[in-house]
């Protein structure tokens, strides 16, 4: 059995509100130092059988196809050891 890992982030060209809430909001709890928060998602994929090429083809049309919306967020797929 495999992990595999798809990070997904908005494009840096596209603003991303809920990072700049959770910028907005860090200093209020305390914490300073902070300039910049980009929110994103993670999926952890788990394969029945070996991570090989064709499986991680596989996860990469799963995340073209359902788990990011392609025109405005990028993502990577990074096999877990």
């Amino acid at each position: 059995m495999a992990r595999v890992i798809v990070d997904v982030m908005l494009k840096p060209e596209i603003l991303d509100a809920q990072g700049q809430a959770i910028a907005r909001a860090l200093p209020r709890l305390g914490f300073s130092g902070v300039s910049a928060v980009r929110q994103g998602k993670r999926f952890e994929v788990e394969l029945e059988g070996p991570a090989d090429e064709a499986a991680i083809a596989d996860v990469r049309k799963m995340a073209e196809t359902l788990l990011a919306n392609t025109v405005i967020e990028d993502f990577t797929v990074t096999v877990e050891s």
